[in-house]
């Protein structure tokens, strides 16, 4: 079996499994631990590496991170602790767990597995996947070849502040508000994407995507919108196709 280990870390939890890269599916279950907070490189990197470990793992990680990453390094870090900002992901995480990691964008993770093995396979016109959970990650796909680092949740929204702040997860959650009414403003956000790329399919991950059934009928998009077939392990799953192709 051609397994990798991928781990997502997210703002409120990191998870991994080991994933069968010829079938885009787990192999056993994940294993998850709480974020720590304050979310720094070294408190994070404990928790990564007791993911390694959990798995007695010794071969290449992959790895989704919540931030602009080019040649494994952060550029960003809006939900996590800003010291992460100029930090080498694959140097910190590789160090911890003693093993070679290779880290990208989670939510591209998220779309490269959609892409491959999920609702995304075969699809060659324009492509979002937005992964939504803390925050809003996305991930934009053209005749199947990725646009890297887009962070489209960081658009600027009403009051100047990012759109991730008004439709997120974290931000029905921090608003105390129905998921209905949650829906109604990420219907507004949807427009919003579809007034600036006109894509032909949005693929909604991350947490909220468990959820699509029950308020799938707010959302009144030109484009097709589809819940991700891999729900919330498409980030594991990609990380570890991530890794495959960079090892």
């Amino acid at each position: 079996m051609n397994a990798i280990l991928g781990i997502d870390v997210g703002a409120s939890g990191i998870k991994g499994a080991l994933v069968d890269l010829d079938s885009g599916r787990l192999y056993g279950e994940r294993f998850r631990v709480p974020t720590p907070q304050p979310s720094t490189p070294q408190t994070m990197s404990e928790a990564f590496s007791e993911i390694v470990d959990f798995f007695n793992y010794e071969g290449v990680v992959g790895c989704g991170f919540p931030a602009i990453v080019k040649n494994g390094v952060a550029l960003s870090a809006a939900n996590i602790d800003h010291s992460w900002i100029g930090t080498s992901i694959e140097e910190t995480f590789g160090k911890s767990g003693n093993t070679r990691v290779f880290a990208t964008n989670d939510a591209d993770a998220a779309g490269v597995a959609e892409m491959r093995y999920g609702v995304g396979k075969g699809e060659k016109g324009l492509v979002f996947l937005i992964t939504i959970g803390t925050g809003l990650g996305t991930a934009l796909f053209y005749k199947g070849m990725l646009v890297p680092n887009t962070e489209l949740g960081h658009v600027l929204w009403k009051n100047g502040k990012s759109a991730e702040l008004y439709c997120s997860s974290g931000a029905r959650e921090r608003l105390k508000i129905s998921r209905k009414e949650w829906a109604g403003r990420f219907n507004e956000y949807l427009h919003h994407l579809e007034r600036l790329f006109t894509p032909d399919l949005f693929v909604l991950g991350g947490g909220e995507s468990k959820f699509f059934d029950s308020y799938k009928d707010q959302l009144t998009t030109n484009a097709r919108v589809v819940p991700a077939k891999l729900l919330n392990n498409a980030g594991i799953i990609g990380a570890a196709a991530y890794a495959a192709e960079q090892g």
